[in-house]
């Protein structure tokens, strides 16, 4: 065999991953790990393993398993913010139309991760420092949403206490869709509902007030 056969018959060397690149891969492999085994299999340990990487590079890349949890929550809140942002610059501006999108695309960005996410949410339950991140993109999915629906509430303002409100319909509606209580459609159309709602009562002076005696 000649040296030219040689050469072209001789596997060609990996290419180096960027830091980048090898941070998607070790997100990807975990959402799986997740998918398949659920968070509390998820460790660090675990994820190199899987990865066929050493513990070090995932520990460079998240430093502990509250970090690679945040990371996934992150990564999970991007996918979100792309789907959201690019179906409201579609949308009609009405209020219908504006109400439908909010209500889609948060539903079916949770199905698209499956039962992963709520696992992951969970977890971010389990100490303070996961729970103010969580927080903290909920307060940036509420403002989106404020603004996105503020033309349609007249005077009034929507009061944070509305889109918690929103936001909490959202998380159960698309809980009850994951485990299939519900239909995907059917937690579109009520979120729908529940937005266009709410929006409503804002645009009439805000929430009604329930008296002494009704409590």
């Amino acid at each position: 065999m000649s040296s030219s056969e040689e050469r072209s018959s001789s596997p060609r060397p990996r290419r180096r991953l960027s830091r980048e690149e090898r941070q998607r891969q070790l997100l990807d492999v975990a959402w799986r790990l997740v998918r398949e085994e659920g968070t509390e299999a998820l460790t660090l340990g675990r994820l190199a393993e899987q990865a066929g990487v050493t513990k070090p590079v995932v520990y460079d890349h998240f430093g502990t398993r509250s970090g690679l949890l945040a990371a996934l929550y992150q990564d999970f809140d991007a996918r979100q913010t792309l789907l959201m942002d690019a179906a409201l610059r579609a949308s009609e501006p009405t209020l219908a139309g504006r109400a439908a999108v909010i209500a889609v695309s948060y539903i079916e960005c949770v199905l698209l991760q499956g039962r992963e996410i709520p696992g992951v949410i969970a977890a971010l339950a389990s100490s303070p420092e996961l729970e103010q991140i969580k927080r903290e993109y909920e307060a940036v999915f509420m403002e989106k949403c404020r603004i996105a629906l503020a033309p349609f509430a007249g005077a009034g303002t929507i009061a944070p206490a509305g889109l918690r409100a929103m936001l909490g319909a959202a998380e159960a509606l698309s809980h009850a869709a994951v485990t299939g209580e519900i239909t995907p459609r059917q937690a579109q159309d009520e979120l729908f509902e529940t937005i266009v709602a709410m929006v409503e009562r804002s645009a009439n002076g805000g929430t009604h007030h329930v008296a002494a005696s009704e409590r």
